[in-house]
């Protein structure tokens, strides 16, 4: 039986590995390389914004208890103008002692409490009144606001496209200058920063006293969508 099976499976085997494609050689091809980018540019839809207050005292239950007490009022004065619980987190919170220096020598002055929360802000519109409400009900600082887009995947992802297309349109221009013509795409590479450069921050503001705030007023401008990518295809 061995003797008559064994042709049978040298004759089937063998068609098959002769039709295995060969892998791809890039180093034996000739090929253009190009880079694409593209930008687009957005209205953004949502904010962050930290909030934060700092109360001080003699001792550090003082500090502590003045502190809770205020952002406490903060926090349900924002949520009251319309932030949900889940858009609000502590980012921070600092208690520690404050000195004088004097003649070589260091005195305790007091203690500082400070705590900070950063609250998600949709739509848009709602960031002046959020930041004068915080203000309004015992905040002392309001930093860091940057802005985004809730959908931001489909527009990375558009640029993203626009991108390829870049870099392909820039090989066949290539290609034409060298009186050759594109073969096909044998290689993308997206070109990621390691970070997003977010839009620049506002400036810092302080208060000292509690007091009615008005709504600040807020603008948001434009975002830029970043997307840059390698193409490499060959040629005929």
């Amino acid at each position: 039986m061995l003797s008559l099976l064994l042709p049978v499976i040298v004759l089937m085997t063998a068609p098959a590995s002769a039709q295995v494609p060969a892998a791809p050689d890039t180093a034996s091809q000739a090929v253009i390389v190009t880079t694409g980018e593209a930008v687009l540019q957005r209205a953004p839809d949502r904010a962050w914004v930290t909030i934060a207050a700092e109360n001080r005292a003699r001792t550090p239950a003082e500090a502590q208890r003045a502190n809770a007490e205020a952002m406490s009022a903060v926090t349900d004065r924002i949520k009251a103008a319309g932030i949900p619980s889940d858009a609000v987190q502590t980012v921070g919170y600092e208690l520690q002692p404050e000195f004088d220096y004097a003649n070589g020598r260091q005195t305790l002055r007091d203690y500082v409490a400070r705590n900070r929360l950063e609250a998600r802000v949709e739509p848009l519109e709602r960031l002046g009144q959020i930041i004068g409400a915080a203000v309004g009900s015992g905040a002392t600082t309001v930093s860091g606001i940057r802005f985004d887009l809730k959908d931001r995947d489909s527009a990375e992802r558009e640029a993203l496209s626009r991108a390829v297309a870049d870099a392909v349109a820039r090989g066949q221009a290539a290609a034409a200058g060298a009186h050759v013509t594109i073969d096909r795409v044998m290689r993308i590479e997206e070109q990621r920063d390691v970070a997003i450069p977010q839009p620049r921050p506002v400036a810092m503001m302080a208060r000292q006293t509690v007091e009615a705030a008005p709504a600040v007023p807020i603008e948001a401008g434009q975002i830029e969508i970043r997307a840059r990518v390698v193409v490499t295809t060959t040629i005929k």
